[in-house]
């Protein structure tokens, strides 16, 4: 056998016997763990919710402040003795009115027959039946006489309620009003865009509740001194006589007239919560209800 074919059987593998095989890979090193945090250590912060949308402004809710986005509570605004006053005042104030008209009908003049007669818009002008309580003059003044009674009764509770409980404090106008009173007019009138500050009632609605008492008062003592001209003469003297007494009867008679308008045309457009305030007592609007 030659050299070369003894050393290629040598190298050769035996008959039956496997290719040897590769050696297999190194394992890869295990993971680590995550270390262990620390006793008492803070957990991550989950995600935020998302902010609900803001909620709509409605007329019930309070205006938005920095401070708060939502309604004002209901709270106790009017007590019961200003609730009754006030309707009770209402309905007096219609008897009042039309009873009123009834009486003018029997000279629908002011001033001394042919003599130069007092300005009225009114003059010589016959109201409709409608607009008349009684039917003739003695049943005018029957229930003008009757009505004009209560509504001095309730007027004085009234009045007499709000010194008792100094509410009269958030009623009446003061001078340091006035500027605030602008203001609001400003507001109303759409010259300004933010509402003022104000407290149960705003510097407008002062000037208009006290110049209602100021008229009720008027009402109640030009009425005496045209009732009782002989008995309370000094109070028909203080306003000029008799013909002119029962002039500034008339006049304060369209004020309260010019005032109801205003009043109930307001609360509709502005503050519809204070109607059901005025009727349950209880508020919850737009505005405050204290100072």
């Amino acid at each position: 056998m030659s050299a070369d074919k003894a050393a290629d059987e040598t190298a050769a593998p035996p008959p039956g016997d496997a290719a040897p095989q590769a050696a297999p890979p190194e394992p890869a090193p295990p993971e680590e763990a995550p270390p262990e945090e620390a006793p008492g250590a803070a957990e991550p912060e989950a995600a935020a919710p998302e902010t609900a949308p803001p909620k709509a402004f409605s007329a019930d809710d309070d205006e938005p402040t920095a401070a708060t986005q939502g309604p004002r509570p209901a709270v106790r605004r009017h007590h019961g003795i200003v609730r009754l006053t006030h309707w009770l005042n209402a309905v007096l104030l219609v008897g009042m009115i039309t009873s009123g008209l009834q009486i003018y009908g029997a000279f629908r003049h002011f001033g001394i027959r042919g003599e130069p007669y007092l300005p009225n818009p009114a003059d010589g002008y016959t109201f409709p039946e409608w607009a008349r309580l009684g039917g003739w003059l003695a049943g005018g003044l029957n229930w003008h006489f009757a009505l004009g009674w209560l509504f001095v009764f309730t007027g004085l509770l009234y009045v007499g309620f709000l010194v008792a409980s100094g509410e009269w404090r958030q009623l009446v106008f003061r001078p340091r009003d006035v500027p605030l009173a602008w203001k609001m007019q400003l507001y109303y009138l759409r010259l300004r865009k933010e509402h003022p500050p104000q407290g149960k009632h705003n510097a407008l609605q002062k000037a208009a509740y006290t110049g209602a008492v100021a008229l009720g008062a008027l009402s109640m003592a030009t009425g005496f001194a045209i009732y009782k001209p002989v008995q309370l003469g000094w109070l028909t003297w203080l306003f000029g006589g008799y013909e002119l007494a029962r002039y500034w009867h008339f006049l304060a008679v369209w004020a309260f007239v010019a005032f109801v308008v205003v009043h109930v045309v307001m609360v509709f457009l502005v503050d519809p919560a204070s109607l059901r305030a005025i009727l349950t007592g209880w508020y919850r609007g737009r505005f405050p209800s204290h100072d």
